[in-house]
């Protein structure tokens, strides 16, 4: 007979496997998940609670205590996730016979509507990267293409080359869980990532690779090198607003539904599972709505 851990930080490695092999997670979940339940062991061993004999009032007593640290509702919801997933593997499993989670209740999420850019300010954040360059063509590339399909950041950097078409205008994505999925390109990111490829990447590649985008310095991107770059030329085009590579998925997003693009296209675009999480940047819409009517409505 295997004789099973029984230790709260191997249990819960074995829990993380899980969600890598069986549920296909992808690591930045696996890695929250983690982090909360690493909090939920030092607040068993502070509360000298067993770990096999842990109940609903437990976990509640949890949650206010992880509540009074200051984390948002959005947080505290998915800590409530990972422990309904956490105790669902335990049960697979055998470690324990009953789930305490099964009448645990999410804190309400507060609709956060997305910051975003308008049209002009695009185009101001578009025309800072130097043309004359190799930086700057390569850095003018990675906004164009993360606005023209609104990736996310480490969808971004892990693109290779083969990933791209110019010819037929589309790129081939690997989104969370590694699902692919299929996104346009427009023509300025088109021209702007040929130009990339014929004057810049030779001058940038110091190893052999395929990935798409390089640095100057260690091969491919992080998401923390982008996010420096980007705030860099935001600041350089007076952009106020607190920049991040969301923003321009955001804005890629809204400024679609705003012309008439479907919900459920805009959808498949982001790689969102649910379309209830895009719905979000229809809220948006309204809001503008609501400003523009407020603002020039005699009535208002």
């Amino acid at each position: 007979m295997i004789d099973r851990p029984k230790k709260p930080e191997d249990i819960i490695r074995l829990f993380i496997q899980y969600l890598s092999v069986e549920k296909g997670l992808a690591p930045n979940t696996q890695q929250a998940y983690l982090q909360d339940l690493n909090k939920f062991i030092l607040f068993l061993k502070k509360e000298k609670i067993s770990w096999f004999a842990v109940n609903e009032e437990n976990l509640i007593k949890f949650i206010h205590h992880a509540s009074k640290s200051g984390l948002s509702a959005r947080s505290l919801a998915r800590i409530v996730s990972s422990l309904r997933s956490f105790f669902r593997f335990l049960i697979l499993d055998g470690y324990v016979k009953a789930n305490p989670t099964v009448n645990l209740s999410s804190p309400k999420i507060w609709l956060n509507l997305p910051k975003l850019l308008s049209i002009s300010e695009v185009e101001q954040l578009m025309n800072e990267p130097d043309m004359d360059n190799k930086k700057g063509k390569r850095d003018r590339a990675m906004l164009e293409l993360l606005y023209a399909t609104g990736l996310r950041v480490s969808e971004l950097i892990q693109l290779r080359l083969k990933d791209v078409n110019l010819e037929e205008g589309f790129l081939i994505c690997r989104g969370k869980g590694g699902k692919e999925r299929i996104v346009p390109l427009g023509k300025q990111a088109e021209k702007t990532i040929q130009n990339y490829l014929d004057t810049a990447r030779p001058l940038l590649l110091k190893k052999d690779t395929n990935l798409l985008f390089l640095s100057s310095w260690r091969g491919g991107f992080t998401r923390q090198g982008f996010w420096k770059m980007l705030k860099g030329y935001a600041h350089k085009a007076g952009l106020d607003k607190k920049i991040s590579p969301h923003v321009l998925r955001h804005s890629f997003a809204t400024h679609l539904l705003e012309r008439g693009a479907d919900l459920r296209s805009v959808q498949l675009m982001l790689g969102h599972s649910q379309i209830t999480t895009t719905q979000i940047y229809t809220h948006v819409g309204r809001k503008r709505l609501r400003e523009v009517y407020n603002k020039f409505h005699p009535r208002a």
